[in-house]
C-alpha cells in the first residue's frame, strides 16, 4: 500500500511508477494520456522537457495490461502509432481555437491541430449522443506557458469525456498536469492518480489546491 502524495475529498494522487503503483488499478474507468511513442519534446515551455517512456508505445501497453480487458477506458494518441488494442471507437480533439494551421512541418500545406481519443471497451449513450469532433478553446501554446507542462488537457475537454465516462471512480495513472483530476473534483467525482515526475506532482497540487473549475472549456 503506497501512502498518498496528496488527498481531499475527491483525489487522491501518487507519486511515483503507475506499474508499481497500482491503487488506480481498482478504479472504475480510465481517462487518461499516456505516452504512446512520439519521442516528444516540447518547445513551448521554458525547458524543452521530454516525455518519460515516450520512445514507444512499451508503457501505454503495459499500463493497459494491468487495468484489464474489460473495464472502459479513454486514451489520448495518434494516427502515426498503432492504436490500442481493442479500440472500440475514435474520437477527434480539435485543438486549434481558430488561431492557425497547428504544429507539424511548417513548409507543410497542411498543419497538425488535432489529436485522437481512443475509446476501449463499452461507453453507452449518456444523455444526449454527441459528435465525435471534440473543440476546445484554448490553445495548446498558452496552457502548455501558463501550467508548467508540455502537453496539459483543457479542463473542459477532461470533463467531456467524463461526463460521457461510466459511473465510479476515475483512474489517471499519467496524470501530467493534473487535468483529468481537476475535472473529476469538479464534476464531484472521485479520483485515483499516479504521476512520475516530482515536478508535475507539484503543479498537480498547486492545481487541485487553486479549486480550478475550468481553463480551456469546450
Amino acid at each position: 500500500m503506497s501512502a498518498p502524495y496528496y488527498a481531499d475529498e475527491f483525489v487522491t494522487l501518487y507519486h511515483g511508477d503507475c506499474r508499481d503503483v497500482l491503487e488506480w488499478c481498482a478504479a472504475d474507468v480510465l481517462v487518461t494520456d499516456p505516452p504512446y511513442g512520439m519521442a516528444f519534446v516540447s518547445s513551448w515551455t521554458t525547458q524543452r522537457r521530454p516525455i518519460a517512456g515516450d520512445k514507444d508505445a512499451t508503457l501505454r501497453d503495459e499500463m493497459l495490461a494491468l487495468w484489464g480487458a474489460e473495464k472502459p477506458a479513454a486514451l489520448f494518441g495518434t494516427w502515426k502509432v498503432d492504436r490500442p488494442p481493442r479500440t472500440a471507437h475514435r474520437l477527434i480533439w480539435d485543438k486549434s481555437d481558430g488561431t492557425g494551421p497547428g504544429m507539424g512541418d511548417l513548409e507543410a500545406a497542411f498543419g497538425n491541430s488535432d489529436e485522437e481519443i481512443y475509446l476501449l471497451g463499452s461507453w453507452p449513450k449518456r444523455g444526449a449522443r454527441q459528435p465525435n469532433v471534440l473543440r476546445t478553446a484554448a490553445g495548446m501554446a498558452s496552457l502548455a506557458t501558463t501550467i508548467g507542462h508540455p502537453t496539459p488537457k483543457p479542463i473542459g475537454l477532461m470533463e467531456r469525456l467524463l461526463l460521457a465516462a461510466a459511473p465510479g471512480i476515475v483512474a489517471d495513472p499519467f496524470a501530467g498536469s493534473g487535468s483529468t483530476l481537476i475535472a473529476a473534483k469538479n464534476l464531484s467525482r472521485h479520483a485515483i492518480g499516479v504521476e512520475l515526475s516530482r515536478d508535475y506532482c507539484e503543479i498537480i497540487v498547486r492545481r487541485l489546491s487553486q479549486n480550478v473549475l475550468d481553463f480551456g472549456a469546450a
